[in-house]
């Protein structure tokens, strides 16, 4: 079984640890207390990401203006000193840099020109780099800015997700016809996934050579498969961007996040080889402990709990450090932060978390 590094509780050595206490988590040290940062940290609920969203025309040039995307990722750590900022972009703009029509319509989420079977052809792998051009640059201008010990992760869409939503021309409840080509035609199916596990790999590579210190491979819909298509779809082509990071940048780590998995997290970690795994909200916390015999976990508060605040908030937070603070463990929610949630309820949060222990 392939696993990361064992988990180690002792005190780490200066000369051999990263200091950054993201990176110190992932190496497998539980650190005390757990680092902190949140999915969908820079978002719609800060007036700062507002003001400075009506500058531009459209979210996708938001993503490709590095002037606007860099001050975007660098909001949520001025405002809440958080221990990672996460590269401001979306996990669509790598079918729109493969030539797929991708476009952000405001209150209706993306909407892309649906492919099939005969498009996979038509796919254009060679512009991905000059395309997203800005985004790496966007990566090298917030490291710069950076506190030495803050994180900088770089992210992608994962090859499944990416494939459903190119295939639905959108987002869906099922991914009826996405699910549908692969059953069908898995032939097919198996090249656009190749197509885009060779994408991921490439996008992270650029966001690594840039300067993002380690990945997060965002799978959103990894919990509507069956386990056998879970483990074709999802976890084969991660363990193929896993291994081949893990080539060009031995060390850096890779955090997967298959959403939704439920009881096959464990299959993810056995057979990826990540090094963090993002769980939701909706593991259970004896089940998060577990998982982390084996690889860092990070997670997992319930959204709806940061969006009331308060004692629920509190007394969540403070299950999910009694039953993950004894080994690698990264907070974070088991989703992104919803848009109405109060900034003061993220401030709170910050502050619990980092209380020392009982």
């Amino acid at each position: 079984m392939v696993y990361p590094r064992p988990v180690s509780t002792s005190d780490p050595s200066p000369s051999t640890q990263p200091a950054k206490p993201i990176l110190r988590a992932l190496d497998g040290e539980a650190v005390s207390p757990a680092p902190i940062w949140l999915m969908r940290q820079a978002g719609r609920y800060l007036a700062e990401y507002r003001a400075l969203r009506e500058s531009a025309p459209d979210f996708l040039t938001t993503c490709y203006t590095p002037d606007l995307a860099t001050e975007i990722t660098l909001q949520p750590i001025r405002r809440f000193g958080l221990d990672a900022a996460i590269l401001f972009s979306d996990i669509l703009v790598i079918p729109d840099a493969l030539g797929q029509s991708v476009q952000f319509a405001k209150g209706e989420g993306p909407m892309l020109e649906p492919i099939g079977p005969g498009d996979v052809a038509s796919l254009q792998p060679d512009r991905l780099a000059g395309h997203l051009a800005p985004v790496f640059e966007t990566v090298g201008r917030v490291k710069a800015e950076l506190d030495p010990k803050t994180t900088l992760i770089g992210f992608a869409g994962a090859p499944w997700t990416l494939a459903a939503y190119m295939a639905e021309g959108g987002g869906s409840k099922d991914f009826a016809t996405a699910r549908s080509w692969a059953a069908g035609d898995p032939e097919s199916f198996q090249q656009l996934i190749d197509l885009l596990t060779g994408a991921v790999i490439d996008m992270l590579r650029h966001q690594l050579d840039a300067g993002a210190d380690c990945v997060q491979l965002f799978d959103s819909w990894a919990g509507i498969l069956s386990a056998a298509d879970f483990e074709t779809w999802c976890v084969r082509p991660a363990a193929a961007i896993v291994g081949a990071l893990a080539q060009s940048h031995p060390g850096v780590p890779v955090i997967g996040f298959p959403r939704g998995a439920g009881y096959l997290y464990g299959t993810y970690v056995e057979k990826t080889g990540c090094a963090g795994l993002q769980i939701d909200h909706g593991v259970p916390l004896d089940q998060a402990a577990r998982l982390q015999r084996n690889v860092t976990v990070q997670g997992n508060l319930d959204p709806v709990l940061l969006l009331a605040g308060g004692e629920a908030m509190t007394a969540q937070i403070r299950a999910i450090r009694g039953a993950l603070g004894g080994g690698p463990h990264i907070f974070n929610l088991g989703h992104g932060v919803m848009p109405p949630t109060p900034p003061d309820h993220v401030a709170e949060l910050v502050e619990v978390v980092r209380q020392a222990d009982p």
